[in-house]
């Protein structure tokens, strides 16, 4: 029996094609809801960024921030934590005090960057989503880096972080977080702070950082414009975010 559903934001709660929630899956929420199915957000994004999308009418009950490396209750409470540290926050920071690349810094409360070229506002129009102001890193926890590099000075990234796990999520930008850290880390402490297991999870996603969690939930939905990995990856695909996918394939597992 399916108690939580998981759901990624960018392409799956939120079409590519148009920045709101369609009609079709806000409905397939609702009736989650009535049915007594816990509703969680497992993105990729930060909660300031959250609260400026056209989220506010789903009903969430949590949220795995940061690909795991923050999760937080409804009304903000921290469940889990995970800081990068070592070697590899001291290399990263390095890169964005020398501004070798553009390279945001999140923070609990914070997201800024150290300077904004093309690849940046190109990437962050595509999430529809502001450039971040810039910034000076004062001392505190850093949950995760966003660098925007093409695949070359990615590659030589990795070379530089490998303690780090970096994602990508648009051809001109990359997540850099602590290796441990993942959505599927994230989704076990919240799983285990509501005492609700694997098997009893299906996870909606679209991208390459959604791989794992599609894996670890006893039902993986990929929608219909992810990758091929992914699709492969999954227990069923559905269709796109504007093709009523969500809905689908909750009407297919019977949630609804």
């Amino acid at each position: 029996m399916i108690r939580a559903v998981f759901f990624d934001i960018d392409g799956t709660l939120l079409p590519e094609t148009k920045p709101e929630v369609p009609e079709s899956t806000m409905k397939a929420i609702r009736r989650l809801k009535e049915n007594g199915i816990l509703i969680f957000a497992a993105t990729g994004r930060h909660m300031l960024e959250i609260e400026d999308l056209p989220l506010e009418e789903i009903p969430f009950d949590g949220y795995v921030l940061l690909n795991g490396q923050l999760c937080t209750d409804k009304d903000g409470r921290i469940i889990s934590d995970y800081e990068i540290s070592g070697p590899d926050a001291e290399t990263m920071l390095r890169i964005f005090q020398e501004k070798e690349l553009p390279v945001m810094i999140i923070e609990k409360d914070r997201m800024y960057i150290n300077m904004v070229n093309d690849l940046v506002e190109k990437a962050q129009k595509e999430i529809h989503t502001p450039v971040p102001e810039t910034g000076r890193y004062e001392g505190g926890k850093i949950y995760q880096f966003v660098v925007y590099a093409r695949e070359e000075e990615v590659s030589r990234l990795r070379k530089e972080v490998d303690e780090c796990r970096i994602t990508s999520w648009n051809p001109n930008a990359v997540d850099v977080i602590a290796k441990g850290g993942s959505k599927v880390r994230g989704i076990r402490q919240m799983l285990s702070h509501y005492h609700i297991t694997e098997n009893e999870i299906m996870a909606f996603g679209d991208g390459e950082n959604d791989m794992e969690m599609l894996s670890c939930a006893g039902t993986g939905v990929a929608m219909g414009d992810a990758g091929e990995a992914l699709k492969k990856n999954a227990d069923y695909v559905t269709g796109p975010a504007d093709q009523d996918g969500v809905w689908n394939a909750c009407c297919h597992f019977g949630l609804i």
